[in-house]
């Protein structure tokens, strides 16, 4: 087999930088050894893997084929020097995470706090997305692990049910729906129950197409109200908190992105006819991966937490 792991390497390397230039220092090679490199992969399976423009590598149909493979023999090979390196399973070194908005930001950091006592010096490195790049992430083999928003429907996944999530309808004080709710008596945090048609009629502020929330929130309300206005669409959770708190429309989100806004007065929680609103979030990974000891008992920690 003259195909090696080293070729594979710059080849990933050269995917994330753009360039020899750039990917020479991340293998630790001169870029002409890096570029020689990259043309004799290219040689052995006799077509070209990036487009040239400029000084600029650009992947090709052919590259992006490639790439998924070899992020999952060099991941294999990466877990077969750790499973006999006699290093602790408990150690999170090198763990590759990638997780949806709402979870990156409002639940993931407290559970890592919480598992850096059992692996003080875990490490992992996170990237934050939404659920389709998340998705696309772990299948790639790019994340070991990937905490998601909705459903999944990549085939080579495995996803399983983690922790349940509560969405709520959140508007400004000042918004109109509020006004003509209390109009007949005075303010209050919390108003009487608003009508399906009035939901329904008012303007909503929605995440962008791919995002979890998105799809959990049309999952929610529209069998209820079976058409959503969108007011505006904006591309995370805290942008969305915000727009609403300045007026500009409902907001569906979870509890825990908007407690500190409601905690404030900045958002007031309505009350409405709907049915009390629940997602699942999920835990994903590849069904090809080969799970080590030190994922086993991350992903143990994790069906564990909460």
């Amino acid at each position: 087999m003259r195909l090696s792991l080293r070729q594979l390497q710059i080849f990933l390397a050269v995917c994330d930088h753009g360039s020899t230039a750039a990917a020479a220092g991340v293998v630790a090679l001169s870029q002409s050894a890096t570029s020689a490199a990259l043309n004799e992969l290219e040689h052995l399976l006799s077509t070209q893997l990036f487009d040239r423009v400029g000084k600029r590598l650009i992947i090709n149909d052919n590259g992006r084929l490639l790439l998924p493979q070899a992020r999952q023999v060099l991941d294999a090979a990466a877990g077969i020097e750790q499973q006999f390196s006699g290093a602790d399973a408990g150690l999170a070194i090198k763990l590759r995470l990638a997780a949806s908005t709402t979870i990156g930001i409002y639940h993931l950091p407290q559970l890592l706090a919480g598992f850096s006592v059992q692996a003080p010096q875990a490490n992992p490195r996170v990237l934050i997305a939404n659920t389709s790049d998340v998705a696309t992430a772990v299948a790639n083999f790019a994340a070991d692990i990937g905490f998601i928003e909705g459903p999944c429907e990549e085939p080579d996944l495995l996803v399983e049910p983690w922790i349940k999530d509560e969405l709520i309808v959140v508007c400004a004080p000042q918004h109109a729906l509020l006004a003509a709710s209390n109009k007949s008596k005075s303010q209050q945090k919390n108003t009487s129950n608003i009508s399906l048609p009035a939901l329904s009629a008012s303007g909503w502020l929605l995440r962008e197409a791919g995002s979890g929330t998105r799809v959990a929130v049309e999952h929610a309300l529209l069998p209820h109200l079976h058409t959503l206005h969108c007011a505006a669409e904006l591309s995370n959770s805290e942008a969305i908190k915000h727009a609403a708190a300045a007026g500009l429309g409902l907001a569906c989100l979870s509890r825990v992105v908007v407690a500190d806004m409601l905690a404030l007065g900045s958002l007031i929680e309505l009350n409405t006819a709907l049915p009390p609103l629940q997602r699942h979030f999920y835990l994903v990974r590849s069904k090809h991966k080969i799970l080590s000891a030190r994922l086993t008992h991350f992903m143990q920690f994790c069906r564990d937490w909460h």
